[in-house]
């Protein structure tokens, strides 16, 4: 199968099963979503991988940066629990002159990206989630951020379930995107 095929095969997985890919696993797939393009190699980036507790400890942190309580904080206490595995994708500044902080955003962007297809190619099911919380105290103490650290959100993974709605994708309107000077 070619890239192209691969990407146009790629869709996101709202919903997956408990089976995951383990850290053995995950090591050759973030060695190739490495080589993402990156200015002046500086490799601003890092993943965490949330399993177990962890997950727990993230959906704490959602509500206490959320302030809710009772049903609420119960329903959004259970969203890291909606897969496996959850990896943690962290823009980490590094000092250059040459190199801006919203280039570093998209490199590790493009990390979270590379990776995505990966693991979607790998065959597992993957989902990039995000949200307010991403900028919340709580949940930067949760991960153990450092201060030239924020969090871009979570790819959350897991096995693709038999019986998966193929989620049609719309047909895109390259020209309306697409133009030439």
């Amino acid at each position: 199968m070619s890239v192209l095929d691969a990407v146009r095969r790629r869709q996101s997985h709202s919903r997956v099963t408990p089976h995951a890919p383990s850290h053995a696993e995950l090591v050759p797939l973030v060695s190739a979503a490495a080589t993402v393009a990156d200015h002046a190699s500086l490799r601003p980036w890092r993943l965490i991988e949330l399993r177990g507790d962890a997950r727990e400890q993230l959906g704490r942190a959602f509500v206490e940066a959320s302030g809710l309580d009772g049903k609420d904080a119960q329903k959004l206490a259970e969203k890291p629990l909606r897969a496996p595995l959850l990896i943690a994708v962290v823009a980490a500044h590094q000092p250059s002159f040459k190199v801006p902080d919203w280039e570093q955003d998209a490199a590790a962007a493009g990390v979270a990206h590379i990776l995505s297809l990966l693991l979607d190619d790998a065959g597992w099911g993957v989902m990039w989630r995000t949200g307010g919380h991403t900028r919340s105290e709580a949940v930067r103490r949760m991960h153990g951020l450092a201060d030239n650290e924020h969090l871009l959100g979570w790819l959350y993974v897991g096995g693709v379930p038999e019986k998966t709605k193929s989620e049609k994708k719309d047909k895109l309107d390259v020209e309306r995107y697409l133009s030439a000077l």
